[in-house]
């Protein structure tokens, strides 16, 4: 079994990110798992080759994900450098007294020596008269700074809690905003990226800022809350049908593809075994130019993930185009 394990492990790619460090070119994304379902699909991961996993404070499972990348260190399956663990810091944490210890907390719930990543979840900061500790409820608007947010996470690398910080959900105004008043600057911008939102505009301009881009929701995220009853799949195009038919893939196999010529770096939940060994199968054949302009023209701006209800803050993002 640890033959098949190195195997796997061994064909995923890395991309190298503007500090040097590495990054596994596709990662298992664990929103909507909670804590059982999270623990059970790490190891299940780790066995099948997985080497990068995303989480979050407001996923609430960072414990659970800790626990199972600890029982694959001890079994000897994996050392610690072996995995690259991404977080994000929730947005009722962004003011300057808040997210260092936010950075703690979730340093704490994984326990595992250092966070490989730590991302500002998104831009905006929120915060809560009612229940000020419940992360769920929000009342008001905070209106700290990014950069004055950007401060403090500089912080958690200088303590050694983490070796990489980035952004999520950034526009390329903020996203410039931060790589101009960096002291340490960001490795990745987190965004929503598929086949109806290739997101090409932002992707060229994160290049030309030499900051890497990971792909949530890279399947079109079928499970979203609020998603219309009847809604087509991001995965029922016929396009990519054909396209998988011609190679001998799946249909989401081809969509994850594509993110990965786009240059992004997949992070698609899985929720089965099979499902997640094949999104592991996405380096053995490629999409030719033509192929890539197929797909291209699925392009709807077809923005999934937009939490409406911080639609009036000031650093809400979508207000412009990329």
């Amino acid at each position: 079994r640890t033959n098949i394990v190195g195997t796997m492990a061994a064909t995923i790619p890395t991309i190298t990110l503007n500090n040097g460090r590495h990054m596994p070119a596709v990662g298992l994304g664990t929103w909507q798992m909670d804590d059982a379902q999270a623990e059970k699909a790490v190891l299940q991961a780790i066995d099948l080759g997985y080497r990068h996993f995303d989480t979050a404070f407001i996923y609430h499972n960072e414990v659970a994900i800790g626990k199972a990348v600890r029982q694959k260190i001890r079994e000897g399956v994996i050392k610690r450098e072996d995995v690259f663990i991404t977080s994000k810091l929730w947005c009722t944490s962004h003011s300057p007294e808040a997210v260092l210890r936010a950075c703690h907390r979730s340093h704490r719930y994984l326990s595992l020596d250092y966070i490989d990543l730590y991302l500002v979840h998104w831009p905006f900061g929120l915060k809560s008269k009612t229940e000020p500790l419940n992360p769920q409820v929000f009342d008001e608007f905070d209106s700290t700074s990014l950069e004055e947010t950007w401060q403090e996470m500089e912080k958690c690398v200088d303590e050694g809690l983490v070796r990489s910080i980035g952004v999520s959900n950034y526009n390329s105004v903020q996203l410039a905003r931060i790589v101009n008043a960096a002291r340490i600057k960001p490795v990745i911008n987190q965004v929503e990226c598929h086949v109806g939102l290739p997101q090409h505009q932002l992707l060229q301009f994160c290049r030309e800022w030499g900051v890497a881009v990971s792909a949530h929701s890279p399947l079109g995220a079928p499970y979203r809350p609020g998603r219309p009853r009847g809604a087509p799949s991001t995965l029922e195009q016929p396009a990519l049908a054909q396209l998988a038919h011609k190679h001998g893939k799946t249909p989401a196999q081809i969509a994850l593809r594509y993110v990965v010529q786009l240059g992004a770096i997949p992070l698609p939940k899985a929720s089965s075994v099979e499902h997640m060994r094949d999104n592991l199968k996405i380096f053995d054949f490629k999409l030719d130019k033509k192929e890539m302009e197929t797909l291209d023209r699925l392009d709807k701006n077809d923005r999934l993930l937009t939490y409406p209800l911080a639609r009036h803050h000031l650093d809400w993002p979508f207000k412009i185009p990329f």
